[in-house]
């Protein structure tokens, strides 16, 4: 599968939803197509799913520079790090971790290539994904100091559960196909 339109005719009955879902996510008011495609891939990238990254991506690449691009897979990286790390710093009994320094690489979060904020969308939905609290509290609070609204902000999340839930699906159908 190489495009969206072939993974949503791919979606089995049970997961319409997901299907109709995927069918409205470029119509997300507010957004641009940078935010709308960046955020997708970056998802797609955490999803760890090849046949949904490289659907994304060949959407994506019509959508977005070269430099929204590789942003977004920088966001998904660099979020793949920093969501565990900081996940465990927020999880764990002793708090004196969260005093300590992190020691780890993170300079594309300051130089991402593109509009910062728009690197925070990305981040912040790979985030959610992940499942990183402190993570998400963080970016939340950039964006919105950044002046990015609240609905823009539930759009990216929104657009990072169908990613996710489509990704999940995919792989459940390839496991009951082995």
């Amino acid at each position: 599968m190489s495009s969206i339109t072939e993974i949503k005719d791919a979606m089995p009955a049970y997961a319409k939803d997901l299907k109709l879902n995927l069918s409205s996510m470029a119509n997300n008011p507010g957004m641009t197509d940078q935010q709308v495609y960046g955020t997708a891939l970056a998802c797609a990238f955490a999803s760890r799913n090849a046949k949904l990254i490289k659907a994304v991506a060949a959407e994506a690449k019509e959508k977005l520079s070269e430099e929204a691009i590789e942003a977004a897979k920088g966001a998904a990286a660099i979020m793949g790090m920093n969501n565990i790390y900081y996940r465990f710093v927020h999880l764990v009994s002793d708090a004196e971790y969260g005093t300590m320094p992190a020691r780890l690489r993170m300079n594309i979060i300051g130089k991402p290539g593109i509009d910062k904020a728009d690197f925070e969308l990305f981040s912040i939905a790979v985030s959610a994904i992940n499942g990183c609290g402190m993570c998400i509290d963080s970016h939340d609070k950039v964006l919105k100091g950044a002046g990015v609204k609240k609905e823009t902000i539930q759009n990216a999340i929104r657009i990072a559960s169908v990613i996710h839930a489509v990704a999940v699906v995919i792989d459940a159908e390839d496991a009951l196909a082995d």
